[in-house]
């Protein structure tokens, strides 16, 4: 009630300590625990700003954020909150440098400086998330709502986590599990509900959470279900989905360290809009894509003579099937096999990973990690449609990250190297033989960090990434019946190399937060589909090729508390991609963005805890440098509203969230949707939500 926390039990070490509390700034501070007891004072100071002090994506451990070498964003628990719906990259999709390419309203793949698919990699706690990343109906199979935190690198990562980390990284971090340290029995538990009118979505959440001495566990669950979402101009049908995620942990926490095991599920079933719109005397069907994701993750950390080592080990099963009734074209016959609401392909990923680290410590002045990873990943597909072959990939990596901190200096260093090996199999549909390709890649990182002043930090960073063709790439030959095209891959394609140049200038005070960033990003051998004159089975046909491209712009993000009840943000974001040799633009490349929002707030009110209504203005631009695949779509604004309030119903903490999301109704298409070709994006949707309990 005080304010007062004991640890007990902590090994001799150094610690970095993160102190939050509703009404006031989030601190941390770096603290070494010897074998003595030590008294710590810290004391907030009372702000609302939402700014996260630590991150451990960026470095592969604790950090202060205002030091981190790489651009990094975080999202906060109740930022997580906020934005907690079904889809990873619809939360993260306000950042600046992030957006979402979007197939409706729950379906989204993360983008990073218009890079997305697979060269942007999801992390579970650290550990990869693999996926059919060629399809844009096939997002990280993570639930938002389960995450306390998510954690992004804007940039260029593959020192770190090697391929597809190179355009960036999102990291989703679960929440830790209890522990009791003087032995009593702890319980909390969690429930939401909230609902959408727009697609008449209707959703709940619940969390139950326990320890006793050292064994805690957690269990979360969510489940939603909509049915088609309305624009201005109507309803759109075949728009909607259902969703059954959760996730169930258990851990012991010891002398020297701690093991967690996890256990994942993710799982739905969302309907797709078909550019060619509905069939003939089936107004209302259309393809459906069913997700089936399931993870293991097994963590284990163990302190010893000042080295902390971690074990991540994760077998992860992806499925990936469509049902549909259209015409569907079967290579290399170009006639059509007819079907009614039945498979059309599936496809299944087992995918096992292992890391191990060494974080370290040396001196007063150098902290880093050493580690090894390993992969090993087989895929399968079945028809009537075969998309690509059965293949077996297998990847091993060892790396090492440095930072050293002398003064209001830091330098940070990092060298990896990459090897990955992929045995596909013969296909008698696709009439290929079966194939093997090796990729060795080296990559480096450097930067460094200067702080002449407490709240500022002058930030410069060179990075180096890679990733491998994946198997649509190089096999692909068959039909995209949601995108009414035709893909044909190439065998002799090879792996990209990037190489990434950033600087920026942050400030952190108790009153305001800022970052200013620019960066240009060369990539070579740059993989994108482009249009052909040709046409197979009625459908243009795309093909698989490779050009230099760079990729360069800006991003700048404020928040500052004018006063005690008013906080005020801004955020712009512009990111140009172009061929290196041509010119010529790079397909789907984001319109620069402008966010402004405004927050009144109060807290300890007579009638609650805490109140706040909010206010945010959008402004997407024009894309004017457009790929000739791409449909161009007119710039818009969006307004949208939100209140909450915190407070205690019959000694319970509860919290009521009102969202307002497109409040004028505009009607608009976004450009980094799949639909604007065709549909115009959701109008109008009002979102309440009432929540309680520890979360």
């Amino acid at each position: 009630a005080d304010g007062r926390f004991r640890f007990v039990g902590i090994p001799a070490g150094r610690y970095t300590l993160g102190v939050r509390r509703l009404g006031f700034l989030t601190t941390a501070r770096q603290i070494v625990v010897a074998d003595t007891a030590v008294d710590l004072l810290i004391t907030l100071q009372s702000g609302v700003l939402r700014i996260e002090p630590v991150n451990v994506t960026a470095t592969r451990e604790p950090m202060a954020s205002l030091s981190s070498p790489l651009a990094t964003s975080v999202l906060s628990g109740d930022q997580v909150h906020a934005e907690g719906g079904i889809s990873l990259a619809h939360a993260v999709a306000q950042l600046p440098g992030v957006r979402s390419v979007t197939s409706g309203q729950q379906i989204g793949k993360p983008m990073i400086r218009g890079l997305f698919g697979p060269r942007v990699l999801v992390l579970a706690d650290g550990s990869r998330i693999e996926d059919y990343s060629w399809s844009d109906e096939d997002g990280p199979s993570i639930d938002a709502r389960l995450t306390q935190r998510i954690e992004v690198i804007r940039g260029p990562a593959s020192v770190l986590y090697g391929s597809e980390a190179l355009g960036g990284v999102v990291n989703v971090i679960p929440g830790e599990l209890p522990y009791s340290a003087d032995g009593s029995r702890i319980r909390r538990e969690g429930g939401e509900v909230y609902t959408g009118t727009n697609n008449i979505e209707l959703g709940s959440a619940a969390m139950l959470e326990g320890a006793q001495s050292k064994y805690g566990y957690r269990a979360l669950a969510t489940g939603r279900v909509a049915q088609n979402f309305t624009t201005p101009n109507g309803s759109l049908q075949n728009s909607s989905f259902w969703a059954f995620n959760g996730e169930l942990a258990g851990g012991m926490r010891g002398d020297h360290g701690n093991t967690t095991l996890r256990a994942a599920h993710y799982g739905g079933e969302f309907h797709l809009l078909e550019a060619s719109g509905p069939e003939p005397g089936d107004p209302t069907g259309g393809p459906v894509r069913q997700t089936l994701d399931d993870r293991i993750q097994l963590t284990n950390v163990y302190l010893t003579h000042g080295v902390r080592f971690e074990t991540k080990a994760q077998w992860q099963r992806h499925s990936l099937t469509e049902v549909s009734d259209d015409c569907q074209p079967v290579p290399p016959a170009t006639t059509c096999i007819k079907v009614k609401d039945k498979q059309a392909f599936n496809l299944v990923l087992n995918t096992g990973t292992v890391d191990l680290l060494a974080h370290h410590a040396v001196g007063e002045h150098v902290t880093g990690t050493v580690g090894v990873s390993g992969m090993y990943q087989l895929s399968s597909t079945s028809g009537p449609i075969f998309l690509v072959p059965s293949a077996t990939t297998n990847a091993a990596a060892a790396f090492a990250f440095e930072q050293a901190t002398f003064g209001a200096v830091t330098l940070v260093g990092g060298l990896r190297g990459d090897t990955r090996h992929l045995s596909s199999d013969a296909s008698t549909p696709l009439a290929l033989a079966a194939d093997t390709r090796n990729w060795s890649n080296a990559t480096a990182d450097g930067g460094i960090v200067v702080r002449p002043v407490e709240h500022l930090a002058l930030v410069a960073n060179y990075g180096t990434g890679w990733r491998a063709p994946t198997l649509f790439d190089l096999y692909t030959n068959g039909p995209r019946i949601s995108e009414a095209r035709y893909e044909i891959g190439d065998t002799t394609l090879t792996s990209e190399r990037s190489a990434n140049v950033d600087g920026g200038v942050r400030w952190e005070s108790d009153r305001a937060h800022a970052e200013a960033t620019v960066f240009q990003n060369d990539v070579d051998h740059f993989i994108y589909t482009a249009p052909t004159a040709t046409i197979n089975s009625g459908l243009p046909v795309f093909r698989h090729q490779q050009t230099d491209a760079r990729l360069k712009g800006a991003e700048l993000a404020v928040a500052l508390d004018v006063a005690t009840p008013l906080t005020l943000r801004a955020s712009y974001d512009h990111v140009e991609g172009t061929q290196r040799q041509s010119g010529a633009p790079l397909p789907l490349i984001p319109p620069p963005r402008t966010i402004v929002g405004a927050e009144l707030h109060a807290s300890n009110l007579g009638w609650a805890q805490r109140a706040s209504i909010g206010v945010e203005i959008e402004n997407n631009q024009k894309q004017t440098h457009l790929d000739p695949s791409d449909v161009a779509t007119a710039a818009y604004t969006l307004l949208n509203l939100d209140f909450r309030l915190d407070r205690m119903v019959r000694a319970r903490p509860f919290r009521f969230d009102v969202d307002v999301r497109n409040a004028t109704n505009t009607t608009y298409k976004d450009f980094m949707s799949r639909y604007k070709g065709f549909a115009f994006a959701p109008g109008v949707n009002l979102i309440f939500k009432v929540s309680t309990g520890a979360w």
